[in-house]
């Protein structure tokens, strides 16, 4: 069937039409509502990924505890005769706190003190006093002895002259000779019997005296020490912060009577895991946050230790705090901050701006130099504060939104807005 000529004659002239008059004529063609819809704006928060140093902190939950504390309990049992302070009392090192009921241990320390008087004079008179008479009698025959000798010499010399003028037969010299040999004989004996007498028996005497005075001395220093331990002295400067018994009242060995605390340094002790105190120097700088104060407390690292806790497997730290004003107290739970080390030069974002997919990874939206936002997949570091570590996935200097990214899709155009001044009026507000 053919056209008709006026139908053949529309299609030829649109035929013959140009191509770019074809193009500018599908708008108006369209502006009755077929024309692609203008693609949809948002508006973001956006800020650009820098480098920083970062503070890795430490968090955990602290006690606060005295860095000088001591419990006092008596060594000896017996009745409480005197307190001298009260709960909350300040005390000085060396200061009398109580007395505990002391007469039979004062008599006891007197005589004891009399033994040791009597053991002491005893032990000057034996070392000032003259020769025993074993040692006289022994000097005197061992002069005795000598004379004999000299005697002995005397008539050997003569009988041997008479001998020799043929007035004496040789018979009496021998006897005179043999006299003398035995006369010498004596001598000797009666020299080592003084020298033995002379050294043992002196030595022996004294030795004697020394271990009385000895004996009679440990005795008194017992004795003495155990009226002591009658009296309890502060053995620091503090504050009585526990006194469980009253005047009267039975003070057992071993039980505390008196805790004694010095608060002018505190310590927060904190249980921290394993992987979060590796390379954490003593000396850190820390904030303690207490309860009731407003503003943090400053603190340092004391002590790190250097053996896991058996029961949790943590590490114990302890955070020094000067308390001189005594404004916290021992005993309060406190939260510890502390700044275990420091990442220089870090590529940092916002935390805020870092957001967890389902299957665990992390991403942030970029926002390119067209306005358009896409997804980047990161690698994260170290969380300090409102500022993250990334590691892997974005570059310094790019644009990254805070405000606005979640539920955001890959292509959307964004407008990057500022924040909103807190101080400025909303809509519709009153002027």
């Amino acid at each position: 069937m053919q056209a008709h000529p006026v139908v053949r004659k529309q299609r030829f002239v649109a035929a013959a039409l140009p191509v770019a008059w074809l193009l500018a004529v599908v708008p108006i063609a369209g502006c009755g509502g077929a024309d692609k819809a203008l693609p949809t704006v948002v508006s973001v928060q956006a800020v650009t990924a820098r480098r920083a140093d970062v503070p890795i902190v430490v968090q955990g939950e602290a006690l606060l505890v005295a860095l000088h504390q001591a419990i006092l309990a008596p060594k000896i049992s017996a009745p409480i005769a005197h307190l001298y302070v009260q709960r909350g009392d300040k005390v000085h090192k060396g200061e009398l706190l109580a007395v505990l009921e002391n007469k039979d241990l004062a008599g006891a320390a007197l005589s004891s003190d009399g033994q040791y008087q009597q053991a002491k004079a005893q032990y000057q008179t034996i070392t000032k006093a003259t020769v025993p008479q074993e040692v006289l009698k022994a000097q005197a025959d061992l002069g005795q002895a000598k004379a004999e000798i000299d005697l002995q010499q005397q008539i050997y010399a003569s009988r041997k002259k008479l001998f020799a003028e043929g007035a004496l037969p040789g018979r009496d010299v021998d006897q005179a000779q043999v006299a003398l040999v035995q006369a010498k004989v004596a001598y000797e004996t009666a020299q080592r019997h003084l020298t033995a007498l002379e050294k043992i028996n002196r030595t022996a005497e004294l030795e004697s005296a020394a271990g009385q005075l000895h004996q009679a001395q440990g005795q008194y220093d017992q004795s003495a020490a155990t009226l002591a331990y009658s009296e309890i002295r502060s053995p620091l400067n503090g504050y009585v912060t526990q006194r469980p018994l009253y005047e009267g009242e039975m003070a057992n060995a071993g039980a505390p009577l008196l805790t004694v605390m010095d608060t002018s340094v505190l310590v927060a002790k904190a249980h921290l895991p394993q992987a979060q105190v590796q390379g954490m120097p003593v000396g850190a700088d820390a904030q303690v946050t207490v309860p009731g104060i407003p503003t943090p407390v400053p603190g340092t690292v004391m002590l790190v230790s250097p053996a896991l806790d058996p029961g949790s497997t943590t590490v114990e730290v302890w955070v020094k705090i000067n308390n001189k004003d005594n404004q916290l107290k021992a005993g309060t739970p406190v939260q510890v901050a502390i700044t275990a080390r420091t990442i220089s030069n870090a590529l940092v974002v916002p935390t805020a701006s870092v957001i967890e997919d389902e299957g665990g990874g992390k991403h942030v939206m970029v926002v390119g130099a067209d306005n358009i936002a896409h997804p980047h997949e990161i690698k994260v570091g170290a969380v300090s504060g409102e500022d993250t570590q990334i590691l892997s996935g974005i570059q310094p200097g790019d644009q990254v939104i805070t405000v606005g990214a979640y539920g955001l899709d890959d292509g959307t155009h964004v407008r990057i807005v500022q924040p909103e001044s807190p101080d400025k009026p909303t809509a519709g507000s009153a002027d």
